[in-house]
């Protein structure tokens, strides 16, 4: 069965033997995800691992980010335990089906890739990032775990030491310094973006298929063995602090406009 692409917030076309596939929120100029994305990120994985007509995926954004992460204006609604309990089963599903997606998957990264966004564009194969662009994994800021694959890409790219740095405060990395160590592959001029990354992914896509997506699946062993170490305990913990009041203090912080007074529960 040929895959199936017919989303809201997610446009896909085909350049030659190239999927350019473009998160493209019509609410949303940053890309925030809100119930919609969301469903829709795990489904879209779903259908690429089934892609018959492409050789090669660019995955980008469109508008102002890549993805600024979670829509502030859901997390409400993550308070019900059945709202939660289907964001955690699509979750996991989406970070399985894109690290099983066979075709090489180059992110193109203009602006800010941020939380699930940060997830996503990382675990794809090739990085590129503007000069604008800039990861960051927010979760502790608002009071919760980073628990949407954050926990198990950002050791392996950078290391235990760096990723907790980077986990633990939410701090920001700009493009060049993310390139220098080591958590994207290529930083290029803005206006230079969208060509740089699509002439590499179309020099995959010249490739030859079986040898290209077989290895990819070998270095992927890797990836999976993290995800599987990581990914469970990570979830778990993000919906245990998605119920304190640190959570709670946090959004009445961002709504009032005000730091965050946290207190351990």
């Amino acid at each position: 069965m040929a895959a199936s692409y017919d989303f809201e917030t997610i446009q896909v076309e085909h350049i030659r033997d190239v999927l350019r596939v473009s998160i493209a929120h019509p609410t949303s100029k940053l890309n925030a995800v809100d119930e919609v994305l969301h469903r829709e990120l795990a489904l879209l994985f779903r259908e690429l691992k089934r892609e018959d007509d492409a050789r090669a995926v660019l995955f980008t954004g469109n508008g102002r980010a890549f993805s600024a992460g979670g829509d502030l204006r859901w997390f409400p609604e993550l308070q019900k335990p059945e709202v939660l309990e289907e964001v955690r089963r699509d979750g996991k599903q989406m970070i399985w089906d894109l690290l099983e997606v066979e075709l090489p998957i180059v992110a193109a990264v203009d602006g800010p890739a941020i939380g699930l966004g940060a997830s996503l564009a990382l675990l794809c194969d090739v990085i590129f990032a503007s000069d604008k662009a800039v990861f960051a994994d927010p979760h502790v800021r608002v009071g919760i775990v980073a628990g949407d694959g954050g926990a198990a890409i950002w050791p392996l790219l950078v290391g235990p030491a760096r990723a907790k740095q980077y986990l633990m405060t939410g701090d920001a990395v700009p493009a060049t310094e993310a390139e220098r160590i080591g958590l994207v592959n290529f930083v290029v001029p803005d206006d230079q973006l969208a060509d740089e990354a699509l002439a590499y992914a179309e020099r995959l896509a010249a490739g030859a298929p079986l040898a290209v997506r077989y290895t990819k699946l070998a270095v992927n062993k890797l990836l999976k063995d993290a995800v599987n170490t990581a990914f469970d305990i990570s979830t778990a913990l993000e919906i245990v602090t998605f119920r304190t009041e640190d959570h709670q203090e946090a959004l009445d912080a961002l709504k009032d406009k005000r730091e965050p007074r946290f207190k351990g529960r």
